[in-house]
Formats: structure tokens, C-alpha cells, sequence
């Protein structure tokens, strides 16, 4: 179980990203997280995994506060919260063997990882996890030679190198058409289903909410508006979320 406990998020320049925010997660939900640009989705996800540190309140998971983690302790919660990004955050001069092996660091020691001297076992590691997003064939090639669904893909099977009990996924099919955008929240909902890790996701498009997610909330301006079922997520409650912008978004799921 996930916790998030009156998480506020005041950054440096006085911009209030998040207000007493609380929601809970139980182990192996597919929560959707929608709002605008700017409604603070993204602090929210980078406040889980401690990118960056919330202003107020707490993160438990399992009983372990995420927000007074430090160190070791810190390292060790990470290892297992996988972060997928919506510009791929892939080293582009880079290897898609590389890249997806840079997904062991929190397991090895230093050294031999800045030295890319990784064990055949750890290479096996991620040519199954580059098989499971179908481009085992890319292992060789630079990150940069690929398309944007490929690099997105990428990203997965780097995160998947952690073994994940949680993947964040930060509006990971913003750049994509929509088939694309449908394969990547199949390997998500593959990793749900198939291993029963929670998957927490933030995402602008209510057909892709309707079809993916088991949970949903809704932020505003910082706050949460809504939680509930996908099923209660229909267009009138997506209007009052999005504003004058939701005809906007729903355009552009359309003519995407």
C-alpha cells in the first residue's frame, strides 16, 4: 500500500505545485492521474520517488516513510520504483544496451557500472526485458537512431531492470500517435496484470482513462478534485476537471 498524506510542494520560486494533497494505492492498481499542464502531475509523480523532495507531508509505502528516507535507505526504496518519462530521459550517444543496463545502477557497485562492465547475467537481464517490449533486435543500436515509440520502449525496458514493485509513468504517450500511445499502455498493463506491480500514470486523454486505469484522480491547480472508479471519469466529470480546455484535449485525442 501507497500512501500520500497531505503532500504540499511550494518550489523555490514561490509556485505552489501541490496543496494537501491525500490518496491511497493498494498494491496492483493501474492509477490514472489527470489534470492539466501545470495541475502538478508531475510533482506528484517525482515526489514518489523522492526527485525531488515534497514542502509538507508524507509518502508511506508499506509502512516505510519515503519522504524521511536518507542514503542507503533511500537507494534501497528506489531500487524498486521504476520511472518511465515523457522525453524518454535516454542517454541518445548511447547504446539501447546501455541505456536499458543503466536500470541495474541501484544494484551494483559503482565502479564497474561507470566502466560498463556488467555480468552475463545482468546482460541476459536486459535482453529479456528488451524482448518483452518487442526490440531485442535494437539492443546495438544508439538510442538516438530510433523512433520515438522505439525510444519510449526504451525507457520501459530500463525501468523493468529494476524489478519494479512501482512504475511511475509521467505522461509517457504525450509525444505519440495513438496507436503508439495504446502499445506502451499495453506493456504497463502487461506489468500490472502479469506481475501485480502497481502502476501509478499520468495522462491527458479520457479514452486511454476509460480503458486503462483502475483508479483515477484529478488535480487542479496543486489540489485534488476528484477520485473514484474510471467508470465515473465520463465526459461531463472531464469537463468540469479540464474547463474550456477539455474540448481542446478531446480534439486532439481525436484528430491525433
Amino acid at each position: 500500500m501507497l500512501e500520500v498524506k497531505h503532500l504540499s510542494k511550494i518550489y523555490p520560486s514561490g509556485t505552489q505545485a501541490l496543496t494537501d494533497v491525500s490518496f491511497s494505492v493498494p498494491d496492483g492498481e493501474f492509477l490514472i492521474v489527470i489534470g492539466l499542464s501545470g495541475s502538478g502531475k508531475s510533482t506528484l509523480l517525482r515526489c514518489i520517488n523522492r526527485l525531488i523532495d515534497p514542502t509538507e507531508g508524507q509518502i508511506i509505502w508499506d509502512g516505510i516513510d519515503i519522504t524521511a528516507a536518507k542514503g542507503n535507505e533511500l537507494r534501497k526504496i528506489r531500487r524498486h520504483i521504476g520511472m518511465v518519462f515523457q522525453q524518454f530521459n535516454l542517454v541518445k550517444r548511447s547504446s539501447v544496451m546501455t541505456n536499458v543496463l543503466s536500470g541495474r545502477l541501484g544494484y551494483t557497485s559503482t565502479i564497474p557500472s561507470l566502466l560498463g562492465v556488467w555480468s552475463s547475467e545482468e546482460k541476459q537481464r536486459a535482453i529479456d526485458a528488451l524482448e518483452t517490449v518487442g526490440i531485442s533486435d535494437k539492443a546495438k543500436e544508439r538510442a538516438d537512431a530510433l523512433s520515438g515509440g522505439q525510444q519510449q520502449r526504451v525507457g520501459i525496458a530500463r525501468a523493468l531492470m529494476q524489478e519494479p514493485k512501482i512504475m511511475l509513468a509521467d505522461e509517457p504517450v504525450a509525444s505519440l500517435d495513438p496507436v503508439l500511445a495504446h502499445s506502451i499502455l499495453q506493456y504497463l498493463e502487461q506489468l500490472n496484470k502479469s506481475h501485480g506491480t502497481t502502476v501509478i500514470c499520468s495522462l491527458h486523454f479520457l479514452d486511454l482513462v476509460q480503458r486503462y486505469a483502475t483508479h483515477v484522480i484529478a488535480l487542479k491547480d496543486g489540489r485534488k478534485v476528484f477520485e473514484g472508479d474510471a467508470q465515473e471519469i465520463n465526459r461531463e466529470r472531464f469537463k468540469e476537471i479540464y474547463g474550456e480546455e477539455a474540448q481542446e484535449v478531446h480534439a486532439t485525442q481525436v484528430g491525433a
